[in-house]
């Protein structure tokens, strides 16, 4: 029994590839803006997540002075002989530094990140990360 097979080297027709570029495209609008809002919100969220480390900095450097520092800076620096708190300041996920407030407003000190924009107040990823 003999099976003939024919090879077609036609391939893709030029109208199959632009439908298959249509439908990536939309897809494409799709996913693309659900895909920066998570990525914005991961900045937020490490925002956050640096602010409590700062917060437990500014405890750990109360213990050796008795006292929270004018800056944040102080936290680089050993005090009463001891280690420093930090090896070095973190920057915000945007590239800022943080702020910082002692004696604060909102408790005994206040430490703000101002999002994207880095200016006081402003909404989704420009909004102001607080320690309060």
């Amino acid at each position: 029994m003999k099976i003939d097979i024919k090879r077609s080297n036609a391939g893709f027709t030029l109208l199959e590839l632009l439908v298959v570029l249509a439908i990536l495209a939309m897809l494409a609008g799709l996913v693309a803006p659900k895909v920066m809002q998570q990525f914005g919100k991961g900045k937020h969220d490490a925002a956050v997540a640096q602010i409590g480390n700062l917060k437990s900095a500014l405890e750990l450097y109360k213990l050796d002075a008795m006292n929270y520092p004018q800056s944040l800076e102080a936290l680089t620096k050993g005090v009463n002989g001891n280690k420093s708190v930090l090896d070095k300041l973190p920057k915000d996920p945007w590239g800022n530094d943080y702020q910082y407030r002692f004696p604060g407003e909102h408790g005994d000190y206040d430490i703000v990140s101002y999002g994207s924009d880095g200016q006081p107040g402003g909404e989704g990823e420009a909004r102001d990360i607080t320690s309060w």
